[in-house]
């Protein structure tokens, strides 16, 4: 029961039919979250996670974030998005050939991926390197355009160096 906009009560008994598709979706649902469950219980040895990374990354914890970081990408060797945060973590602790190295691992995993792009090239300006940073611009112009906000925002930084 429920009532409509006219505050007259209206009863809604669903028919076999309804109660059955509903049944069905509701039971594969469960089938589906038990499956992704049980893949996301830890033995004990999985790696730190991104989302503590990012914490620590919020919070500027660079060394703390360094060595999480490192834990998981050694555990996952291809994850793009883990590179570009420790490199991310090792610029912002002002190492930046080991940011550089990150980054470019992570541009070898993933060659589009708009992040490693950005950071790459505010490692390349902080270093003095604008040519690089606009290299990697030129690059960002073709994988994403002039509107996103990886190219918007190291064309801001590439724009500030020059003055």
């Amino acid at each position: 029961m429920y009532r409509d906009n006219r505050d007259t009560v209206v009863t809604y008994a669903p028919g076999a039919t309804h109660m059955k598709t509903f049944l069905a979706l509701f039971c594969s649902l469960f089938i589906c979250l038990s499956t992704t469950l049980a893949a996301d219980i830890s033995d004990g040895n999985a790696p730190p996670d991104l989302e503590s990374a990012k914490a620590l990354i919020a919070k500027k914890d660079w060394g703390s974030a360094v060595a999480s970081l490192e834990k998981f990408v050694k555990a996952n060797p291809n994850n793009a998005d883990g590179f570009n945060l420790l490199g991310f973590s090792l610029r912002n602790s002002k190492r930046y050939p080991e940011a550089i190295f990150n980054y470019k691992e992570a541009l070898r995993i993933d060659p589009n991926h708009r992040g490693a792009h950005e950071y790459l090239g505010q490692t390349y300006v902080q270093t003095k390197q604008l040519d690089k940073a606009k290299e990697l611009l030129a690059s960002l112009e073709k994988i994403c355009g002039t509107q996103c906000e990886e190219y918007v925002d190291l064309k801001k930084s590439i724009d500030k160096f020059k003055k």
